[in-house]
């Protein structure tokens, strides 16, 4: 929480000028003292275009991160994956990647009818290790209607990375992310099942997701199954209380086992 005595001053939800960055880094900044950090970032770094570097290192990525919000800002993440070269660079303004055949939920597209804004995050965590960032407006764009305003789009004829449609973004930030933090990963041989419906290879119930909510059904079902366990409509009678004379010739019993001599009961255990 930001100490109240903070001189600084940013309305929040609401852009007052046209610095880079959102009012709420602008106002951390400020309180956190890293203003004159993040301008020279801001000076040096962060481009509204695609540079040249940056479209050669968007040609030899295989992944990207992807982050969307719905319009009340519900936020997710997810991962793009293809060959080298997958996400296109259609203009230093514009960019697509593939929407392959996945799951059938649709958590990016949909946010994306919803709110356009999205970011990517390219890592290379092999060469280079470096990122960068592209943020911007993002339209689902049909599969034919792409190569019909983009004719040099390639064709991958590998099974199940056949595009079904595309994201295209429209570039509002492209800028760096620096390699300290990044961990260098080595390639090792691997199949992918590009497009399976096989549960097992892709990656089956890896969280137990399913495995518990199928127990789950189970114990439901079952517990609507049994018959009630209501209280009975009679109950036990209630006993007598014992007579104050028997009460005393059981306790006189008792003291007399208690006290009886041992080698009387050894000798009524002995053998005859």
């Amino acid at each position: 929480m930001l100490d109240e005595q903070t001189s600084c001053s940013v309305t929040l939800g609401h852009e007052s000028d046209h610095r880079p960055g959102s009012a709420g880094e602008r106002l951390l900044q400020c309180a956190y003292d890293t203003e004159d950090r993040a301008n020279r970032f801001y000076a040096e770094q962060l481009r509204n275009r695609l540079m040249p570097a940056m479209i050669e290192f968007i040609g030899r990525m295989e992944m990207a991160f992807v982050a969307s919000a719905d319009g009340d800002g519900e936020c997710d993440a997810s991962l793009r994956a293809g060959p080298p070269g997958f996400i296109q660079v259609l203009d230093d303004r514009h960019v697509a990647y593939p929407e392959y055949r996945g799951n059938g939920v649709h958590a990016s597209l949909g946010n994306i009818l919803e709110n356009p804004h999205v970011g990517l995050l390219m890592v290379d965590f092999e060469r280079d290790l470096i990122g960068l960032h592209v943020n911007g407006s993002a339209r689902i764009v049909e599969d034919a209607t792409l190569r019909e305003e983009h004719p040099s789009l390639p064709v991958d004829e590998a099974r199940g990375r056949q595009a079904r449609r595309w994201v295209v973004v429209e570039v509002a930030e492209a800028y760096i992310h620096c390699r300290k933090h990044i961990p260098r990963m080595a390639r090792v041989p691997a199949q992918r099942d590009w497009g399976t419906d096989d549960p097992a290879r892709k990656g089956g119930d890896y969280f137990g997701a399913k495995r518990q909510r199928t127990a789950e059904r189970a114990a439901a079902a079952a517990a609507e199954q049994a018959p009630d366990r209501a209280e009975p409509d009679w109950v036990l009678p209630s006993l007598p209380p014992v007579p104050a004379q028997q009460q005393s010739t059981a306790v006189s019993v008792a003291r007399a086992l208690r006290d009886a001599p041992r080698d009387w009961l050894a000798r009524r255990r002995a053998p005859r």
